[in-house]
């Protein structure tokens, strides 16, 4: 199959989406609301403890809430492409409803975390983008194409690794009888994403910035807007964002056999 033929999948899948959304508005508000509200929360937070202090390991208030406006940012985009289908896809694969995915025409890991999209988070999206554009603005950057460029494609490499772990997580439904718990771990590890990496030492900077590298997805694309492109950085990023999917797939892709040998 062709990409075009997968593009049309999926955004038959988003008109559905969106049309159920005009159909229970009153939920869609809500929910908009809501992580308006969460995402509010974050930012008084920068502005408190910064009524405190000048620098947070090196970072001032507006290099710190662009970094939290960019961790805002991936995970609006997670939770809008993906967060729905990941996890009903583990509630599938108990109930036998995934048998569903493995008639469909395509790839069964594309159909079955694509199926869904959350249009609240997508909006919310662009609050985070404009925390990101306003404190460009109060630091005085003026970053060229090139740099929002690569600031783009760390963000894509940072949506990719954490997508990669939360179909990587899920995938162990294949094999347990149940993957609860994963969703309050994912947002407890995600709280890590909002923090700078200078403030990590020793076995934590081993644990969050290299092997579970929530850190590093969000402070990369921070720091090309502030201090330019850094190509070892860049180079990281891309190669464990290459790494964490293939491993994704070649673990999906285990379990899929084995639930297939089961169902049968």
């Amino acid at each position: 199959m062709t990409i075009a033929h997968y593009g049309r999948i999926w955004f038959s899948s988003a008109r559905y989406c969106v049309a159920r959304m005009m159909m229970f508005r009153g939920d869609f508000l809500v929910w908009a609301l809501v992580e308006l509200f969460w995402m509010s929360v974050n930012l008084l937070m920068v502005a408190v403890i910064y009524t405190h202090t000048d620098t947070v390991a090196g970072w001032n208030k507006y290099q710190m809430t662009l970094l939290v406006g960019t961790s805002m940012l991936i995970q609006r985009l997670l939770m809008g492409f993906f967060w729905s289908s990941i996890f009903e896809m583990g509630r599938n694969i108990r109930s036998g409803h995934f048998d569903f995915f493995l008639a469909q025409p395509g790839n069964v890991m594309f159909m079955a975390t694509t199926r869904k999209i959350d249009p609240d988070s997508l909006v919310n999206s662009f609050v985070a983008l404009a925390v990101v554009i306003y404190s460009a603005r109060e630091l005085g950057l003026h970053p060229g194409p090139l740099d929002i460029a690569l600031y783009g494609l760390m963000i894509f490499c940072g949506l990719v690794i954490h997508y990669s772990m939360l179909v990587l997580s899920i995938s162990l439904a294949f094999w347990i009888t149940s993957a609860q718990g994963i969703e309050g771990s994912y947002f407890t590890l995600s709280e890590f994403s909002r923090l700078p990496r200078q403030a990590f030492h020793g076995a934590m900077r081993v644990i969050f910035v290299w092997a579970l590298p929530v850190v590093i997805v969000s402070n990369a694309p921070a720091q090309t807007l502030l201090h330019g492109f850094d190509l070892p950085t860049a180079v990281w990023l891309v190669g464990i964002a290459i790494g964490w999917f293939a491993v994704t797939v070649f673990v999906f892709n285990r379990g899929l056999r084995r639930y297939a040998s089961a169902s049968s």
